[in-house]
């Protein structure tokens, strides 16, 4: 399966499929193409030290967020991905991205969702005073983090964390979670039932 990722930033979930697939440890899912929608991103650095193509696709260069949208789908189609994996990837995409890739798109986000999506969500937790939070691998649909769930870690949340501490060992829980569920995807193994996902043999 050809695997493309979409990020914005250091790449720190990028480099857990990078050496994952280094490890053979990806199934037969092969990381074809990174895309950043900022120049200079560092996740694009990681990818060309790995030998996986790289391009980016300027959100500021385009007037509206359809068009961008658009040249998204028409790079990732170039490339021939068959999955997209948002790892920390800031833009909200739209329904023609949707479209495009509706069941062979996936996001990373630090929070068990449905509860607290969007940007802050470590933040949000803490305000919340829940005492559990962590991370969620799900389906990218037209709503923001609300797809279907692919799997879930837990993580404690303590009194004396801050958004910072509680972020990084949210960030553990992403790095393990996210290979897997890219594998399971490239083997098969998941499937959706009336809204819920069910991954044969789970994810280890």
């Amino acid at each position: 399966m050809r695997v493309a990722v979409l990020v914005s930033g250091r790449g720190s979930n990028l480099q857990s499929l990078l050496d994952a697939a280094a490890a053979s440890r990806l199934g037969p899912a092969r990381l074809v193409l990174v895309v950043s929608d900022r120049v200079g991103a560092p996740a694009l650095a990681r990818a060309s030290a790995a030998g996986v193509a790289t391009r980016v696709v300027p959100f500021v260069e385009f007037a509206a967020r359809e068009d961008f949208d658009r040249a998204l789908v028409a790079a990732l189609a170039e490339a021939g991905a068959e999955l997209v994996v948002l790892a920390g990837f800031l833009r909200r995409l739209g329904a023609d991205f949707v479209a495009a890739f509706r069941g062979r798109a996936v996001n990373v986000h630090p929070s068990l969702l449905p509860a607290f999506p969007g940007l802050g969500a470590q933040a949000q937790a803490l305000a919340a005073g829940v005492r559990v939070s962590g991370a969620t691998v799900h389906f990218v649909d037209e709503g923001l983090d609300s797809g279907p769930i692919v799997g879930q870690r837990a993580v404690t949340v303590f009194d004396h964390d801050s958004p910072a501490t509680l972020a990084a060992r949210i960030l553990i829980e992403e790095h393990w979670l996210l290979p897997r569920v890219v594998c399971a995807l490239a083997e098969g193994r998941v499937r959706v039932e009336a809204g819920r996902v069910r991954v044969d043999g789970g994810l280890g």
